[in-house]
């Protein structure tokens, strides 16, 4: 049988997207260019909307080349989970589900270290000795469960065990015993706010620190990681009954639909991905709640964040006018970002900017638009 696949370099790949990333800003460039020349002639713009379906045909295509099964990744995990078995004096097993599932090479490349850290995080602190499951009432055989799958435009990968589960009374003491928060603080926080402490750098309730899962050091990479690939991770967990770690990450990191808005007079950029309506605000319907500004929408209170505010520019609209609210979602927290004017939606270009606004954590990047001005792309992730 005649052997119909070749092996190609992933240099080589990155610079095919590099030449589809170019073409797309030529795209946008002549777009735009129409617009300001009054060329809107219907057979101009079938023209242009062809080139559009070829461009994005195009990219789709070099997308999937890239593309590879996170099996290659979480293959490896099986006989680590039988290893620690025997190192913990515990009986467990791994059962995973959607293999198959395909992310860019250069995220599976990265993912690998921080699902394995989440794995052994569940063996050992997860997952209960088998006097305390046998007093519970559960298994003698604990599980933790790996489970990959698309959603929409990212992939979500969940790692989950039937263990312990995380006791939020011992997070909040530990914190207030390390001055992370103050007592005063811990009684106003939520229990999601609580679990969310165990990201910080350096933290950890286990008793003993092992060796097993990063000896009281990890979850913090695992954060970092997580979010330098523009992803996002949180927890879900019930005492006695078992934790989820929620992994959701964008199916490509180079080219992305966004929602042009404007700020000042400034162009920026909000992932598509991010955003679950777009609302239009009354000044009388703010109210403040703990000295936060929020608005009620259908029955959910949202925070509302004033871009102007944050990115230290003057608003071009006066106090009295309507605002446009987009609001974001990150896992379950939604917040509004106060803009001044709505541009419309644009296929836009990612460009890193690299060690220059490294410390600027709500831009995430820049992309050319198609007059050929510079557009800070907003990290809506960083701003909830």
């Amino acid at each position: 049988m005649v052997n119909r696949t070749v092996r190609v370099d992933i240099e080589k790949l990155d610079v095919l997207m590099n030449l589809v990333s170019e073409l797309i800003i030529a795209k946008n460039s002549l777009v735009s260019a129409s617009s300001a020349d009054g060329m809107s002639g219907s057979g101009f713009n079938e023209h242009i909307e062809y080139l559009e379906s070829v461009t994005t045909n195009l990219h789709e295509s070099v997308m999937k080349v890239r593309m590879v099964p996170i099996e290659s990744v979480v293959s490896k995990f099986p006989r680590m989970i039988r290893d620690l078995s025997k190192k913990l004096n515990k009986k467990m097993e791994l059962h995973m589900s959607g293999e198959e599932t395909e992310l860019d090479r250069t995220v599976v490349d990265e993912i690998g270290d921080p699902l394995m850290h989440l794995l052994r995080n569940s063996a050992d602190h997860g997952l209960e000795s088998a006097e305390v499951r046998a007093h519970r009432g559960k298994p003698e055989v604990g599980s933790i469960f790996l489970d990959a799958y698309q959603d929409g435009n990212n992939v979500v990968i969940e790692v989950r065990d039937d263990g312990n589960g995380i006791d939020v009374e011992a997070v909040k003491n530990k914190a207030i015993e390390r001055g992370v928060i103050t007592p005063d603080q811990g009684e106003n926080m939520t229990e999601k706010e609580i679990i969310n402490l165990l990201f910080n750098a350096g933290f950890s309730t286990a008793k003993q620190i092992s060796d097993v899962s990063g000896r009281g050091v990890g979850l913090d990479v695992v954060k970092s990681k997580i979010e330098a690939l523009s992803g996002e991770v949180e927890v879900k967990s019930k005492l006695e009954e078992g934790s989820t770690w929620i992994i959701r990450l964008p199916l490509t990191l180079a080219i992305i639909q966004a929602l042009m808005v404007t700020v000042g007079g400034e162009k920026y950029a909000i992932s598509l991905g991010s955003i679950q309506t777009i609302e239009d605000i009354k000044p009388g319907d703010i109210k403040l709640v703990q000295n936060r500004e929020v608005i009620s929408l259908r029955d959910t209170v949202i925070p509302i964040i004033r871009l102007s505010k944050e990115l230290d520019i003057e608003s071009s609209k006066s106090p009295d006018e309507n605002m446009v609210v987009v609001i974001v979602k990150k896992g379950e927290k939604l917040a509004g970002l106060v803009t001044d004017e709505l541009m419309g939606q644009q296929e836009i270009v990612i460009k890193s900017l690299g060690r220059y606004i490294s410390k600027c954590k709500i831009i995430s990047g820049a992309t050319i638009l198609g007059d050929g001005e510079v557009a800070l792309i907003l990290d809506a992730n960083a701003l909830i």
